[in-house]
């Protein structure tokens, strides 16, 4: 009797698999030290916070797209959703300082109230579409994408909503101000990571998330309610949408058709940058955290240094998009 053949396990080294996770700390230890030796003012300690205070807006936004992902969707739509809630926030508050609704702050905290209802809303329409629609997310947001800027163009006339110069002062400091040295922002940043991470790895949300997207049709077989929660993980992006907005808008004060352009690649990049699949199943949050601030350093890298032309600094990272797509091809 011939003995049953046996297929040899390919050959990978011990422990491999374990320190594979950490190619994109490596990569973002090694850029920090050639910044730091590319230009002394890399490492200062107020170049750091002007980086990770840059990096909060699409770092939030990532946060929300990693649920996304890993539930096997994608949103094109979050650049022009923030440029929308931006506008809309902007023409609320100047109405009521206008009208002597409520004092600053209450109309500070009025816009603020607006921008994490609307985000829920459009993003919860997302997941209707996707899910009851049954319209493909690439299509769906591609759709909406052109919807929400053209409505805020509508909106400004072409042109900028600027807020009203006394909600200005009061509001400019959640952008300006620090708490121990930290921007809010970057303090706002980590809260909404830390707590993603929670919801992702410690929860039965999360692991249906995972489940969902590593194959939605065993998880309808173990009684997962799939459309349920697809519509929540869009409706979390929607959140995190908003909260980098009311993060945003005190930086300018204004909102204009070019706000958020190109916000939705370079959250996506950060998720793919970080380790998440684009075929859905498993991510990281810390990961995203690591995409997000590597991206945003060989930007501040860029300008800093005269290696190449600041106006390469997208192309850069376009390259960096590709060699990591590249290394993660076959993965799930």
């Amino acid at each position: 009797m011939q003995p049953t053949p046996t297929t040899k396990a390919p050959f990978t080294l011990p422990g491999l698999e374990r320190f594979r996770g950490y190619g994109p700390v490596v990569a973002l230890v090694l850029l920090c030290i050639a910044g730091g030796l590319l230009n002394p003012d890399f490492a200062t300690v107020e170049n750091l916070m002007n980086v990770l205070t840059r990096t909060a807006f699409i770092g939030i936004i990532a946060v929300g797209m990693t649920f996304v992902i890993v539930s096997g969707g994608i949103d094109l739509s979050v650049g022009s959703m923030a440029a929308l809630i931006a506008g809309a926030m902007i023409m609320l508050m100047n109405a009521a300082a206008g009208a002597q609704w409520a004092g600053p702050v209450a109309t500070v905290l009025l816009g603020c109230a607006l921008a994490l209802l609307m985000g829920g809303v459009l993003g919860g329409a997302h997941g209707l579409l996707v899910t009851r629609g049954r319209i493909e997310p690439f299509i769906a947001t591609l759709g909406t994408l052109g919807i929400f800027r053209a409505t805020l163009t509508y909106l400004s006339d072409g042109g900028a909503l600027t807020l009203d110069s006394t909600v200005s002062d009061v509001y400019s400091p959640v952008y300006y101000q620090s708490v121990l040295g930290v921007p809010i922002p970057v303090l706002v940043f980590l809260l909404v990571a830390v707590g993603g991470a929670v919801i992702l790895n410690r929860t039965a949300f999360g692991q249906h998330v995972q489940a969902i997207g590593s194959n939605e049709q065993v998880a309808n077989y173990a009684a997962i309610r799939v459309d349920k929660i697809k519509v929540l993980t869009y409706l979390l992006l929607g959140v995190c949408v908003a909260i980098a907005t009311i993060l945003y808008v005190p930086r300018l004060g204004s909102a204009t058709p070019t706000t958020g352009i190109l916000w939705e690649l370079e959250a996506i990049a950060a998720v793919v940058v970080g380790g998440t699949s684009l075929k859905g199943g498993s991510g990281r949050i810390m990961g995203t955290v690591i995409g997000a601030i590597l991206l945003s350093v060989i930007g501040n890298i860029v300008n800093l240094t005269s290696i190449i032309s600041v106006h390469l600094n997208a192309a850069v990272q376009g390259v960096v998009i590709i060699i990591v797509a590249y290394l993660q091809r076959g993965r799930r």
